[in-house]
């Protein structure tokens, strides 16, 4: 159920990313309310996550599942380039998320 949270979290920090670059500088009222409330959501459920999961490993998972989720969403729906140095170093984020999870003592199991 935490690593549930913890998706929903960034799920919603994702969408609001996505929202607030079609917000135009929060110009346009209706992708602004989506970020507002993206990010409030992301906020309350990352908080519930940090009463079981360590803040390291958390905020380890919340950023490097969001830098693949927002660059993906920016390649799909926005047209932004992803290049090769790009998607590897994604890779290398991912790998290191799971290097955390797996093998270190910090994670808590």
């Amino acid at each position: 159920m935490n690593y549930l949270m913890l998706a929903i979290a960034i799920v919603s920090e994702v969408c609001a990313t996505t929202a607030m670059k079609q917000s135009n500088g929060f110009t346009r009222m209706p992708w602004t309310f989506v970020t507002v409330i993206g990010y409030g959501i992301a906020f309350y459920f990352l908080s519930l996550t940090l009463r079981t999961i360590p803040t390291g490993i958390a905020y380890a998972i919340w950023s490097g599942v969001g830098i693949v989720l927002i660059s993906t969403a920016a390649w799909a729906l926005q047209g932004q380039k992803l290049d090769a140095a790009a998607v590897i170093g994604m890779g290398l984020i991912i790998a290191g998320v799971i290097v955390m999870n797996v093998f270190s003592n910090a994670s808590g199991h």
